[in-house]
C-alpha cells in the first residue's frame, strides 16, 4: 500500500491542480465568448432596424422609435432598450419590468469619441450587460442605440461547463490511478518472480543480472543454521565470521584491556588477567575474530610493554591480535571512570543502595575520553567501513562520535550492565545526551528484553523519534538503530576448566590452603568487590545458616574470593571496612580454634586460580543485589565436568533466567537463603547430577561463541542489505 502511495498522491494532486487550473480558464474563455456574442447580436438587431430607427427620429415620433424598440426587446434574453441623443438624453425607452436606461452613464464609459460600438457590464447591476451601438446619417452620428441583455443564461451555462471539466478530469483521475495500481502490482509480481528465480539459481531478465550474486549470497546467510547452538564453538565463529565477514575490520572498544602489564615490588612485571565480565566474554571472542581491542591503558608497566603508538600483540606468544592502549591522566581516570562511569552510572543502573553522583566535570571528562577513543577507532580503521564494536556504559558516547568519525562503519554497542526505565535514567542530568550517542549504533544490544523494553520506553519519553515496535528499531536524526537482547555467556567449552586439574586435586589444594577439615562443606562465592554483589547479604545468610542448622557448626565454611574494585570511589572503601567487619564478627562468634565459618580472600585471583576454586566446592552462591547477567554463575556451571556442585542464584540476576535448575533465591530473604544453604549440603548427587546437567546444556548452547555470533550474523545481515541499497537504491 505505501508503494502505490507513492505514485498516487502525487499524481492525484497534479490532477487536482489541474483542474483548479483549467476549470479558472475555461470559465474565463466562456464568459468572454457569450459577451462577444451578445455584441454581435445587438450590432445585427440595430442594422436591421436602422431605416426604421432613422425615419422616426427625424420625424420626432418617440412612438414609432418605443415601437422598434419593443421588437428587439422580445427576445427573452434582453432586458430592455433604448435610443440615446447625443446630449446624454434618453429619446426612447422599452424592456421588460420597465428597466431604466442611464444614456448618460452608459455614454459615460465610451472608450474614445468614434463611431464604433461599445459594451460591458451595465453599472450597478450583476447579471447584465449592454451593448451601445451607435446610428448615423450621411456620416454624422444621429443617435446611439442602447440593448441591455440579462446574462443569467450564460451563468448556467458557465457552471454546467464547470461541472462537465470537473467530473471529467476526476474520470481521469480515478482511470490513472486504477492503471497505475495495476502497472504496480504487474510490476511487483514481475520483481517477486524475478528474484525468486534467482534464488533458485535459474535465469533472470537481464536488468536483473546484476542482482544474482547479491541476492545468493544475502540467501545463504539467512539460511545458516547458527540456532543450532551446540555447534558453535571457537572454530565455527570463525568459520562464520570468514563465510560471511571475509576481509571486515573489527574493532572493540572497552575500558578494560585483556592483559595488564604490572610492575612488582620487586621490580619484576607481571602479567595479570584482570577480574572482568566484558573480558571474560570479549577474550575468547577476539581469539576467534583476530582484529584490535582499544583499551585503557591502567597498568604500571603498559606503557613499557607497549610501543610508541601504545600497541602491542596478545595473548602473549600467540599473537593473535591487537591491543591498542589509550593513556589517561590521573585527573582523567577519576572523572570519567570513578567519576561519572562508576559514581553516577554504575549506582543509576543498578537498583541498589548507593545514591548516584553526577557532576559536571566528571561529564567532560567522560565526554572527552568517548571523543578519544572514537579517534582511536578511527586511526585504527585501515578500510572505510570497518565494524566497530563498543562495550559498556563507560562509552555511551561513543557510537554518535564514531559515527561522524566513521560515516560507512557498521557500529555495534553492548551495554552490559541493566538500563533501567526511563523514570530512574531521567534522573541523570545528561540523560537525552547519553540515549542520543547510543543511537550512533546500527545495533544496540542488551542482556534481557526488560532491557531493551527499558530503553524503548526512555526513547519514546526524552527524545523525538520514530520507534517501530514491531521491528525494535529506532529511527533517530535520519538513521535507523536496531534494539535487540543478545543475553551473554562464556566459553565453551571452557579453557580453563579443561586446563584445571581433577576435582580430587583441586578439593586437596583448597582444603590445605584454606587450613579446612578433610570433610568440610565448602560454599563459594566470587565477585568483585562491588555494592550490587550483594557480598554482606551474603555472608548474613552464612551467620543465619549457623543459627538455624547448628550442625553445621565446625563443618562448613563460606570461601570468598573477592577482588578489590574501584578503590578510590570512598562508596567502595567504605563497603570492603564494612564487610570485613562483618567477616571478624561472624568468626569470632562461630569460630573456635584454627575453625572459620568465612575465609575471606581480599586480593585478585587470575583465572585459573578461580576455576580451581569452582571445582573444588560443594555450592556456589551468587548474590547479586542486581546484576545484567553474572558469569560467576555460568563458570561455575562450565567448570563442574563432574556434573556435582550445586548453584545458588540470586532472582535479580539476569542468569536467573537461563538457569532455572539453580536453586533460586532472594537474597535480601536471609531465611530463604539459609535454607538454600542447607539444601544444597543435604543434596542427594543424584539430583545434582541432574540439575547440573541440564544447566551444563544450557551454557554450553547459549555459550560466548553463540553471544558474539548472532551479533555478527546480525550484522553481516545489515551490511549485505546497507551495500545492496546502496548499489541499487531503496525499491520498497
Amino acid at each position: 500500500m505505501k508503494e502505490w502511495l507513492r505514485f498516487l498522491i502525487p499524481l492525484l494532486a497534479t490532477i487536482a491542480l489541474l483542474t483548479g487550473i483549467t476549470s479558472f480558464l475555461v470559465s474565463k474563455t466562456s464568459q468572454s465568448w457569450f459577451e462577444r456574442d451578445v455584441a454581435l447580436r445587438s450590432e445585427l438587431a440595430v442594422n436591421s432596424a436602422r431605416a426604421s430607427v432613422l425615419r422616426a427620429w427625424n420625424l420626432h415620433d418617440s412612438g414609432a422609435l418605443r415601437k422598434q424598440l419593443e421588437e428587439i426587446t422580445r427576445d427573452t434574453r434582453i432586458a430592455g432598450a433604448g435610443v440615446c441623443a447625443p446630449g446624454g438624453s434618453v429619446a426612447a425607452m422599452a424592456g421588460h419590468s420597465g428597466l431604466g436606461i442611464d444614456c448618460a452613464r452608459v455614454l459615460a464609459l465610451r472608450p474614445a469619441p468614434n463611431d464604433q460600438s461599445w459594451h460591458g457590464a451595465y453599472p450597478g447591476t450583476e447579471n447584465e450587460h449592454f451593448s451601445a451601438v451607435p446610428v448615423h446619417e450621411g456620416g454624422i452620428e444621429v443617435c446611439v442605440v442602447v440593448i441591455i441583455h440579462d446574462m443569467t443564461y450564460a451563468e448556467r451555462r458557465a457552471a454546467l461547463t464547470r461541472q462537465f471539466t470537473f467530473f471529467a478530469l476526476g474520470a481521469l483521475a480515478i482511470t490513472s490511478s486504477a492503471i497505475t495500481i495495476l502497472f504496480l502490482r504487474y510490476v511487483r509480481r514481475s520483481w517477486d518472480t524475478q528474484i525468486r528465480r534467482l534464488l533458485r539459481g535459474e535465469g533472470a531478465r537481464p536488468e536483473f543480472q546484476p542482482l544474482r550474486h547479491d541476492v545468493q549470497e544475502l540467501a545463504r546467510q539467512l539460511s545458516a543454521e547458527f540456532e543450532s547452538s551446540e555447534h558453535w564453538n571457537a572454530d565455527r565463529l570463525r568459520s562464520v565470521l570468514h563465510r560471511h565477514l571475509h576481509g571486515e575490520q573489527i574493532i572493540v572498544l572497552a575500558n578494560r584491556e585483556p592483559y595488564i602489564h604490572e610492575r612488582r615490588s620487586d621490580g619484576e612485571i607481571e602479567l595479570v588477567h584482570p577480574a572482568s565480565g566484558v573480558v571474560t566474554a570479549l577474550e575468547p571472542v577476539m581469539r576467534a575474530c583476530s582484529g584490535v581491542w582499544i583499551a585503557h591503558g591502567a597498568g604500571s608497566a603498559d606503557r613499557e610493554m607497549s610501543d610508541k603508538n601504545g600497541r602491542l600483540q596478545v595473548p602473549p606468544g600467540e599473537n593473535l591480535y591487537s591491543l591498542r592502549r589509550v593513556w589517561l591522566s590521573q585527573e582523567e581516570e577519576r572523572g570519567y571512570y570513578y567519576g561519572f562511569a562508576n559514581e553516577g552510572l554504575w549506582p543509576l543502573c543498578h537498583l541498589a543502595h548507593a545514591r548516584p553522583m553526577f557532576r559536571a566535570t566528571d561529564f567532560r571528562h567522560y565526554s572527552r575520553i568517548n571523543a578519544r577513543f572514537a579517534a582511536a577507532a578511527a586511526q585504527e580503521g585501515k578500510v572505510r567501513d570497518p565494524i566497530v564494536w563498543i562495550q559498556d556504559y563507560h562509552f555511551a558516547l561513543a557510537p554518535q562520535l564514531v559515527r561522524k568519525k566513521l560515516p560507512a562503519a557498521t557500529i555495534l554497542t553492548f551495554w552490559h550492565i541493566p538500563w533501567p526505565n526511563a523514570e530512574r535514567i531521567g534522573i541523570c542530568p545528561w540523560h537525552k545526551e547519553l540515549i542520543a550517542g547510543l543511537l550512533g549504533s546500527d545495533i544496540l544490544g542488551f542482556h534481557t528484553q526488560l532491557h531493551c523494553n527499558n530503553f524503548l520506553s526512555a526513547i519514546d519519553r526524552f527524545l523525538e523519534t520514530r520507534i517501530d515496535r514491531e521491528r525494535q528499531s529506532v529511527f533517530y536524526q535520519g538513521h535507523e538503530t536496531i534494539v535487540r537482547p543478545y543475553p551473554i555467556s562464556v566459553e565453551w567449552p571452557n579453557s580453563w576448566a579443561v586446563a584445571a586439574p581433577d576435582v580430587s586435586e583441586c578439593r586437596h589444594a583448597l582444603i590445605t590452603e584454606c587450613n579446612l577439615k578433610q570433610d568440610a562443606v565448602i560454599g563459594l562465592g566470587v565477585d568483585r568487590l562491588d555494592y550490587t554483589k550483594g557480598i554482606a547479604e551474603r555472608f548474613l545468610a552464612v551467620e543465619r545458616a549457623l543459627e538455624r542448622f547448628p550442625e553445621l557448626r565446625g563443618r562448613f565454611s563460606f570461601v570468598q574470593l573477592a577482588a578489590p574494585s574501584r578503590t578510590e570511589i570512598e562508596r567502595y572503601r567504605e563497603l570492603s571496612s564494612q564487610i570485613e567487619q562483618i567477616v571478624e564478627r561472624i568468626n569470632a562468634r562461630f569460630g573456635r580454634g584454627t575453625y572459620r565459618p568465612i575465609v575471606y580472600h581480599r586480593a585478585h585471583h587470575e583465572p585459573p586460580k578461580v576455576f580451581q576454586f569452582y571445582r573444588a566446592c560443594d555450592f556456589c552462591y551468587v548474590s547479586s543485589l542486581h546484576d545484567g547477567m553474572n558469569l560467576v554463575a555460568k563458570e561455575f556451571v562450565a567448570a563442574r565436568d563432574d556434573e556435582r556442585g550445586v548453584l545458588i542464584l540470586s532472582n535479580f540476576a539476569g542468569a536467573s533466567r537461563e538457569l532455572s535448575s539453580a536453586l533460586i533465591v532472594n537474597p535480601y530473604d536471609l531465611e530463604e537463603a539459609s535454607s538454600a544453604f542447607a539444601t544444597a549440603v543435604t543434596m542427594s548427587s543424584e539430583e545434582q547430577q541432574e540439575r547440573m546437567r541440564a544447566m551444563r546444556q544450557t551454557v554450553a548452547k547459549f555459550n560466548v561463541y553463540r553471544w558474539a555470533g548472532r551479533m555478527m550474523m546480525d550484522t553481516a545481515g545489515l551490511r549485505q542489505h546497507t551495500r545492496l541499497l546502496s548499489r541499487y537504491g531503496d525499491r520498497d
